[in-house]
């Protein structure tokens, strides 16, 4: 996404009061998140947020951050305990003339089994693309969580998947 994409996001979401989420702001120094996770040390950052799902203490870190350090700005989020990234969302397309970000599932684990985390993530969401209206305003942004934490959640349970059945004993059992 552009700078000023991102800039506009991070405003809405600092000024917004959503009665579901508590929303933290979290210090940069210098445009930076010094110390946070070894991915992000020394990338310009616009804004972080730390925001929790109040009822069910569910929780990311939102970082606006010029990830590739190529002025195009990403929405990273990242699990509560900074393992790794939940979504690397960054394509802002007009879908019938409203602005919504729109992230892809594609898994990248080297097991082999991506095929089937694909396969499961669209029989149980619908499709492997993913469509977030970007909030007009911030009495918008509580939707816009709700549809991350989502996204979040689901692409989660899809990476987990194979963890959870074991598709080669249900492919010889058939």
């Amino acid at each position: 996404m552009e700078k000023d994409e991102a800039v506009y996001l991070a405003d809405l979401i600092e000024k917004s009061r959503p009665a579901t989420f508590d929303i933290k702001k979290m210090e940069t120094v210098n445009g930076t998140l010094p110390g946070f996770h070894q991915w992000t040390n020394g990338k310009q950052t616009l804004a972080g947020f730390d925001v929790t799902r109040v009822d069910s203490d569910t929780s990311y870190y939102f970082l606006f951050i010029d990830w590739h350090r190529n002025d195009n700005f990403y929405l990273v989020v990242y699990l509560h305990n900074k393992s790794t990234t939940a979504a690397e969302l960054r394509v802002i397309e007009e879908i019938d003339g409203i602005p919504h970000i729109v992230w892809m599932y594609k898994p990248l684990k080297r097991d082999g089994k991506n095929d089937q985390r694909k396969a499961y993530f669209k029989q149980m969401f619908g499709s492997t693309t993913v469509q977030i209206k970007v909030p007009a305003s911030t009495f918008e942004v509580e939707e816009f969580f709700n549809q991350l934490f989502r996204l979040c959640q689901n692409r989660i349970k899809a990476d987990k998947i194979v963890d959870v059945f074991d598709f080669e004993h249900i492919k010889r059992s058939k």
